[in-house]
């Protein structure tokens, strides 16, 4: 999947815009999806969504499968958020709290109206933010992305440890992938017991390898006079477009104005 995710940054049908306006227009609907009600924030992973998979030309499934693995973990939370407990003598502060519930010895066990609403929020406001940087990802290639943080004026030292890392999950993934193989061509997944066996190996031989790797990299790097700065090539051969300006300022401005003329509706509630 990384190396997907990689490949489609450099051939989306949005890599000729500028990767600055792309992560300039990411990072105000980031903004406006931290901040924003749950509605808003709806419309703002809607919006990104046909960014992604219809202007960028990134295949639906493999868009869909990135928000559910982002998604399960929001439910493996779900039961702690909507899921409360009090004992049977405080039923009464809970009443109007609980949408139904059990009784198990002096507790009682219910579903929490609150709960449910925080648990609402909370995913609509992860789907909007994954969606931004979702966006992000697919669309610009990681090195034109540390081209413009240090552009923008991100220290030189975190740019090369953010390229260093990136570089090392492939080579995690690939040495990780190599040894699963192996492992499970001599059957070393069985049984259980096995299994455990086998997986402790593959930690031991990663971390190793790992190591070795890192070591012929910095002999590679000093052998090529190393001063402090990793320096990526990387062609200028973007171009402004109107058309995407235009909608990007109208749809943040719309979406400010209904995030404004909701509030302004709750305070006349109230």
């Amino acid at each position: 999947m990384k190396i997907q995710i990689d490949t489609l940054a450099y051939t989306n049908r949005l890599c000729w815009l500028p990767p600055e306006q792309k992560l300039l227009f990411a990072s105000v609907l980031l903004i406006i999806a931290a901040f924003g009600h749950p509605f808003i924030q709806l419309m703002i992973a809607l919006w990104m969504s046909i960014w992604t998979v219809i202007y960028a030309g990134i295949p639906s499934k493999t868009y869909l499968k990135l928000i559910y693995v982002a998604t399960f973990f929001w439910l493996t939370s779900l039961p702690a958020l909507v899921i409360n407990g009090i004992e049977v003598s405080h039923l009464n502060l809970v009443e109007q709290d609980s949408i139904v519930g059990l009784t198990f010895g002096n507790y009682y066990l219910y579903l929490s109206h609150h709960g449910a609403l925080q648990s609402w929020a909370i995913l609509t406001r992860a789907l909007a933010s994954l969606c931004c940087l979702y966006f992000i990802i697919l669309t610009i290639p990681f090195t034109a992305l540390l081209q413009t943080l240090r552009r923008i004026g991100c220290p030189v030292i975190i740019t090369e440890i953010l390229l260093l890392m990136y570089r090392f999950i492939f080579v995690l993934l690939s040495t990780a992938s190599e040894l699963w193989v192996a492992q499970q061509a001599r059957g070393g997944y069985r049984t259980f017991a096995t299994g455990m066996k086998s997986l402790a190996l593959l930690i031991g031989q990663l971390l190793k390898r790992t190591i070795d790797n890192y070591r012929q990299v910095s002999l590679s790097l000093e052998s090529r006079g190393f001063n402090g700065e990793l320096r990526v090539w990387h062609p200028h051969r973007y171009h402004q477009s109107k058309r995407y300006i235009i909608e990007a300022i109208f749809g943040c401005a719309l979406l400010i104005a209904l995030e404004w003329g909701q509030n302004a509706g709750m305070v006349t509630r109230i």
